[in-house]
């Protein structure tokens, strides 16, 4: 049976880098929440089959049409002649699977689900549990209202039996519908997997079943990674990785879609689920499916591998030997602006990491694409570049941060300090005074100072000085006493962009759990 194309986008975790060994990893959640609810999730949560006929798993026979009214259909599934009760759970089915305004409300009002469920057990009459799987997939299929109205009708256990089934139709059709199940939430996930659907599905992974039904049960595996608060179990991850690692390795690119999907839910966590996967050693495949040209594969590797190197340093390393920063440049430049803001944000990590790291970043050439991206990306890209250059700032030693501003980094940081986010303009004044900080230390402040005079950069910061938001203008402030006003030498010294920095204290206070002393939980 058909899958229908998974539509796009999703959330994400970010690193701010401080100074202080405590705080390099801090994650930020991502600042802009209002794009993404916006728009639809990269990979549909559930899907309804629509295909306008029925094959017939005994004799292959099409059907098409609707002939029979609501109230033929409730008298004909409440018959007990299996014929009647077929026609009617067909007609149903067909009233469900209208592309436009199904009627899902009205079919599970007039109590039909219980019949339908009753009938997923019939396995003499394979032709109804097929009709049946298909129209509790559809009713799943709508709002989380009529998925529970599903899982208290008693339909999961019978759809894990089905799993077995020897007719593939009846089979493909339990996969979906329970994949539609598990992706309405945790709860619902929960008790798929309670029901012992996992060893269920993985038995029917193999290279000799149809296209289709390899796509759903990937899609449907990818639904029981899906979801936090809480994570799937842990034994359930187990069971799957392996599965999931020898799915990557597939040809079909819906199916490596769904899988990639599936590995990016199961890294959107603690560094000990980030590591569950890492020990898989599918780094090197994610890395090289980040150079597909088909979107659906890209998006989610990328996503992948930007989550693992939210991770620990050694994770972060193990992404850099599989060769991310040699597929990043191309990714900062991709005609997609999408892709752009996912790999300066995948970015933005491993500038969190240690300068080793952060030489491994010019070193694979990612200066000019980065900056390129300050200049002239979107709104949304930049701010990621701006996170990008405030982690190499505040992490890089004295030499990474002159090839930095040899890099041309200050021109376009100067001329986003215009712009409305108050905290990007925070951030990049804060990287400013810091590069300023570091010219003093080598005695090259008057020429660097010329340079940002030259940018128009003093009349920016000091135009900021009068900005409604009291920390830009203080902010502000402190640079034009410190650096650029005649008197700077009795001036005060402003402190280093570390832990005592009131901005990143500031940022650590609200995206630190306070459960947990550990810098890097998640919020």
């Amino acid at each position: 049976m058909p899958t229908l194309d998974a539509p796009e986008e999703r959330l994400r975790k970010f690193k701010y880098r401080g100074k202080d060994a405590s705080m390099r990893r801090q994650q930020r959640m991502a600042v802009s929440l209002e794009l993404r609810k916006a728009k639809k999730e990269e990979q549909a949560l559930k899907r309804r089959n629509i295909t306008n006929f029925s094959p017939d798993p005994a004799s292959g026979q099409l059907t098409k049409g609707v002939s029979l009214t609501l109230q033929e259909i409730i008298n004909g599934v409440n018959a007990s002649d299996p014929d009647l009760c077929f026609q009617a759970t067909q007609e149903a089915r067909k009233m469900l699977s209208q592309e436009w305004n199904p009627p899902l409300k009205l079919i599970v009002k007039a109590g039909l689900i219980p019949r339908l469920v009753e009938f997923l057990k019939l396995s003499p009459h394979p032709c109804l549990q097929f009709e049946a799987a298909w129209a509790l997939t559809n009713i799943a299929s709508g709002t989380s209202e009529q998925t529970q109205a599903v899982v208290e009708g008693g339909a999961i256990p019978p759809l894990v039996e089905l799993l077995s089934s020897p007719h593939m139709t009846v089979c493909e059709q339990a996969v979906w519908a329970l994949g539609n199940i598990a992706g309405d939430g945790p709860e619902f996930r929960d008790l798929v997997i309670s029901s012992n659907a996992i060893p269920h599905l993985l038995a029917l992974v193999s290279s000799t079943i149809p296209i289709t039904f390899m796509r759903n049960i990937t899609w449907t595996l990818s639904n029981l990674c899906r979801n936090k608060n809480p994570y799937p179990s842990v034994k359930a991850v187990k069971q799957i990785l392996p599965v999931l690692s020898h799915l990557l390795q597939h040809q079909d690119s819906e199916v490596l879609s769904d899988t990639c999907w599936a590995l990016s839910y199961l890294t959107d966590g603690s560094n000990e689920r980030i590591s569950q996967v890492v020990n898989m050693g599918v780094l090197p495949r994610l890395v090289q499916l980040m150079t597909s040209s088909e979107l659906n594969v890209l998006t989610p590797s990328l996503r992948t591998v930007g989550n693992i190197v939210t991770g620990t340093d050694h994770q972060t390393q193990v992404a850099i030997d599989a060769g991310m920063l040699n597929v990043l440049p191309q990714l900062l430049m991709h005609p997609k602006s999408s892709i752009q803001k996912e790999a300066a944000w995948a970015l933005s990590n491993v500038a969190a990491g240690p300068h080793q790291h952060i030489q491994r970043l010019i070193a694979c050439g990612m200066l000019p694409p980065l900056v390129a991206l300050l200049k002239n990306g979107e709104f949304k890209v930049q701010k990621e570049a701006v996170w990008t250059v405030a982690n190499f700032t505040t992490g890089g030693t004295i030499d990474q941060l002159i090839q930095l501003v040899h890099a041309g980094v200050l021109e376009p940081l100067v001329n986003l300090l215009t712009i409305q986010d108050t905290k990007i303009v925070i951030i990049i004044l804060d990287v400013i005074s810091f590069i300023l900080q570091a010219a003093d230390k080598l005695s090259e402040k008057e020429n660097l100072c010329l340079l940002i005079e030259e940018m128009g950069g003093i009349d920016k910061i000091e135009a900021l000085q009068l900005h409604e938001n009291p920390q830009v203008a203080l902010t502000a402030l402190n640079i034009i006493e410190n650096h650029f006003s005649e008197g700077e030498e009795s001036g005060t010294v402003l402190p280093a962009l570390d832990q005592d920095h009131e901005f990143l204290n500031r940022l650590t206070k609200q995206y630190q759990d306070p459960t947990s002393p550990k810098p890097r939980s998640k919020p």
